[in-house]
């Protein structure tokens, strides 16, 4: 038996999957994940993972297998600067342990060489389910639904052949979309809501954010709601209608419920909006589209496949086969299973 912890290192939440991998096979896995704001008190990244892995591991791993985006945080003056540390911090963390960064050529690279490249393992983490899932699916697209935001990697012919492989080209290819289940400032999403028969422009202050919409509107529990709200107060469907109403500059005294709510459905099909004009962005790029599956996963895994209905894709659903819980920390996932299945046959 093989076993391997993956990290997904972010810069608001800290993700972790142990696996047991036998004759090609998962025979166990379990998950971890923790909401770390990174630039908050990054000095906290070692313990907190320390924490998490006595969390996760029946047994010690043989080895880890790291991604990332915790790097981008303004914690950090550079991207550079953000790797290098979350090396550090690993490191420090699990002296004994060898960590196997993933890189944008999709290799494993050991810690010490990681050190010198840097910049070829910075926000890795949305490749590694596109190589994971190009071996179980020859020609689909991935949509990854997260917190924060949404990636889209196709893959053809059992490989991902994205344009973009940096944050800045996923971004102007469309692969990359900042938006997600919950941190997304609304006025990010929408220039105006419908209000008593107008459209009302919104404010652009930090009032609410997608975690509200999809609180109000019942698709997800207070339990989900995983960040910080805006206004420090509970994650509760009550106050969320407050937050809303802020919005366009109004309270609760001033709006009904029904009048939040109505807002807050036009949220979100814009925000289905939103993903379904980038996937259909990069399905252009593609040739024969009909009947390519869209493989849903990630938090907001629901929103990728309500846009494969939109667009009359086969929507598929990670979730049954691995575990709502696991497939809401896909990157995890696939990166301990790439070096799972890497060290195995190193030693067949």
């Amino acid at each position: 038996m093989i076993s391997v912890v993956g990290w997904d290192i972010g810069g608001v939440n800290t993700k972790a999957t142990w696996l047991a991998f036998e004759h090609g096979k998962v025979s166990d896995v379990r998950t971890a994940s923790r909401p770390f704001e990174i630039w908050r008190g990054k000095e906290r990244l070692s313990p907190l993972l320390q924490e998490l892995a006595t969390q996760l591991m029946p047994v010690p791993p043989q080895a880890m297998a790291l991604t990332m985006t915790a790097e981008l945080s303004d914690a950090f003056r550079s991207k550079r600067e953000g790797v290098l540390f979350v090396l550090e911090s690993m490191a420090a963390a699990f002296p004994d342990v060898p960590v196997h960064a993933l890189s944008m050529a999709g290799d494993f690279v050991p810690l010490e060489k990681a050190r010198t490249r840097p910049l070829d393992l910075a926000a890795s983490n949305w490749l590694a389910p596109g190589l994971f899932a190009a071996r179980q699916f020859r020609n689909a697209i991935l949509v990854d639904v997260g917190s924060t935001t949404t990636d889209i990697i196709p893959i053809r012919d059992s490989r991902v052949v994205g344009l973009g492989r940096t944050d800045l080209e996923r971004l102007l290819a469309g692969e990359l979309v900042y938006t997600g289940l919950l941190r997304t400032h609304l006025a990010a999403i929408v220039r105006s809501v419908p209000v008593r028969g107008h459209l009302c422009p919104v404010s652009s202050e930090y009032f609410a954010i997608s975690g509200d919409v999809h609180l109000i509107l019942g698709h997800i529990q207070p339990a989900d709601y995983t960040c910080p709200t805006p206004d420090g107060r509970p994650e509760t469907v009550e106050y969320a209608w407050e937050r809303l109403a802020r919005l366009v500059c109004a309270d609760m005294e001033m709006l009904s419920p029904a009048e939040v709510d109505e807002m807050a459905k036009a949220i979100y099909h814009q925000q289905v909006r939103q993903i379904e004009d980038a996937v259909q962005q990069v399905l252009s790029r593609l040739p024969g589209q009909e009947g390519l599956p869209l493989v849903a996963t990630g938090t907001g895994a629901f929103l990728a496949a309500q846009v494969g209905h939109r667009l009359g894709l086969k929507a598929v659903d990670w979730a049954p086969h691995w575990g709502h819980e696991v497939s809401e920390v896909a990157p995890c996932l696939a990166v301990a299973n790439l070096l799972a299945e890497q060290l195995e046959a190193s030693v067949l």
